[in-house]
């Protein structure tokens, strides 16, 4: 064996998941070498394949490197390796050599056993306090911290394809978005993946911008919401003011949503709709004085559902219900995801990516709008679970809640 030789394995369903070949593939990128001394393929579904690796670098650098590189596709190394720890210099400084997380499930060696990571997110830290690890962001670092560097004693496990063919619009879809897809076959199995996780019990959230409005699909997230299948509505100001535009005026920036006409002195609308929610003291005091009687703002304060709108350099007014304060608008977004199985992003590519990167990998992702760019932008994470549908909302929500209101029909008969 080499000086700069190390033994790694795997384990999953390595070959369906391509585990395997995405770590062949990160060797044979770096130059590396390695040598496949133990395999075993699981034959049925329910298997589980091995495979362990000797992989040789040119130097001890060079081999660290692949290393790196191959953790954060599955691999570890056989030699169990205790977590290294540092303490952080000072608030909001993280250690030198900090381990920077991936959004997949990662646990660590420590203290003699493996120990899941809570609240898992891209680009952030591991903090360990109580024998508890958990992920953080850089602002909540505090002097003192333990906070976990390097790669020693780190297993992060990527997700895996549905082993059922044929049940799931996210196995024969992947993680890429067309516009040359059977957008309205998409639509019902993007809906019974949404009935389907309701009825077990899970989570839905929808990120929407203003351009549900536009397209006249602002009264089919409202029934939506109305019927208990969406938990959660993130988005920024423009939603909110477009949406009680349209429900107070019929409007959408002076626009009449039904047949696209100019209201004559329309383009008023916004900037009044801005002034009603002030004139009432917030959104939910609108629909409390019953001036806001319908629409997806009026069907989350009526439902109980949480909101968070969070704020932008360009935003009119804004709405006193907007969350100013970009951290703390973060902050209210991740509780809102908290334990979210299924998220829509809706035609906000800037909502949609910082979610996106709040989210562990095994939360499946929707990313629906009519700029191929945005959705490629959107759904590009590296894991099965994000679709990407190139077409118009205005089109596609409403034919996602027909399917859902047959599925629903058929149940209560």
């Amino acid at each position: 064996m080499s000086n700069f030789s190390e033994e790694v394995e795997a384990t999953g369903h390595l070959i369906d998941s391509r585990i395997i070949s995405r770590i062949f593939e990160k060797i044979i990128n770096l130059q590396g070498d390695f040598q496949i001394q133990e395999i075993d393929i699981g034959k049925m579904k329910t298997n589980k394949s091995y495979i362990r690796l000797l992989i040789t670098g040119k130097d001890e650098n060079h081999l660290r490197t692949i290393l790196k590189e191959i953790y954060r596709e599955g691999a570890i190394t056989r030699i169990r390796k205790e977590i290294r720890i540092e303490l952080a210099p000072k608030d909001c400084v993280m250690p030198d050599n900090f381990y920077s997380t991936t959004n997949n499930h990662t646990e660590l060696y420590h203290g003699d056993k493996w120990i899941d990571v809570e609240n898992m997110m891209m680009d952030k830290c591991i903090r360990i306090k109580d024998n508890v690890a958990s992920c953080i962001p850089v602002r909540d670092v505090k002097k003192g911290d333990e906070i976990v560097v390097g790669d020693d004693g780190i297993k992060i496990t990527p997700p895996e394809l549905p082993r059922d063919k044929g049940g799931n619009i996210f196995e024969f879809m992947g993680s890429s978005g067309s516009s040359e897809r059977p957008t309205q076959h998409i639509a019902k199995k993007v809906a019974d993946d949404i009935y389907d996780i309701k009825k077990d019990g899970g989570k839905v959230i929808i990120v929407g911008g203003p351009a549900i409005v536009h397209t006249g699909a602002s009264d089919t997230v409202a029934e939506l919401i109305r019927l208990g299948f969406i938990d959660g509505v993130l988005a920024g100001n423009a939603l909110a003011v477009h949406d009680i535009e349209y429900a107070t005026l019929g409007t959408s920036l002076g626009m009449n949503v039904h047949d696209a006409t100019l209201m004559h002195h329309g383009h008023r609308n916004h900037m009044d709709t801005v002034n009603a929610v002030f004139k009432a003291g917030s959104i939910a005091e609108m629909v409390d004085s019953q001036v806001l009687k319908k629409g997806i703002m009026y069907e989350c304060v009526k439902n109980n559902i949480p909101f968070v709108l969070a704020g932008s350099i360009r935003d009119d007014g804004p709405l006193p219900d907007v969350t100013t304060d970009v951290v703390e608008a973060q902050k209210k977004y991740k509780k809102v995801l908290k334990g979210a199985n299924m998220v829509l992003m809706i035609s906000t590519m800037l909502h949609s990516i910082a979610t996106g990167n709040m989210l562990p990998a095994n939360v499946k992702v929707v990313a629906v709008d009519i700029n191929q760019p945005t959705v490629t932008k959107l759904v590009d994470r590296g894991t099965w679970q994000a679709l990407g549908v190139v077409t118009d909302v205005g089109a596609f929500l409403p034919m996602v809640a027909q399917s859902i209101r047959k599925r629903k029909a058929n149940d209560d008969i």
